[in-house]
């Protein structure tokens, strides 16, 4: 099943990482698998640092992971959780800019995902 991924280029960047944020309807591992290896299809995005990514299905639980970027994919199960969204997953994308951001990070990925769930309640 072709799922529409919706792309949110650039919401910020600290201290030469850049951020990313993207997301689409799924309802399976298997759709979750095709939409992340959609988003890599784009070179930038295959180039990332990190594609951090969380969903809560409604058969099936929250499911995550942090591609490296440790506790990031928790923060977004959270912010699903707080929304009830089901169903929808959301990529963060972090392209690293060579300084550490520390606890800093987390508030990224937070900034991220409320930029890509109000842009889907606007829809």
């Amino acid at each position: 099943m072709s799922r529409t991924l919706r792309k949110l280029d650039q919401i910020l960047s600290d201290r030469g990482s850049k951020y990313a944020v993207s997301g689409c309807a799924v309802s399976n591992r298997a759709e979750i698998d095709a939409a992340l290896k959609s988003l890599k299809r784009d070179k930038s995005y295959a180039k990332a640092t990190h594609n951090t990514w969380g969903v809560q299905l409604s058969q099936g639980g929250p499911l995550k992971a942090d591609d490296g970027e440790s506790g990031a994919g928790m923060v977004i199960l959270r912010m699903l959780e707080r929304e009830g969204l089901q169903d929808h997953l959301v990529v963060v994308t972090r392209w690293y800019g060579g300084k550490h951001l520390g606890g800093d990070r987390f508030r990224h990925v937070q900034t991220c995902v409320r930029s890509y769930l109000d842009a889907v309640s606007d829809a």
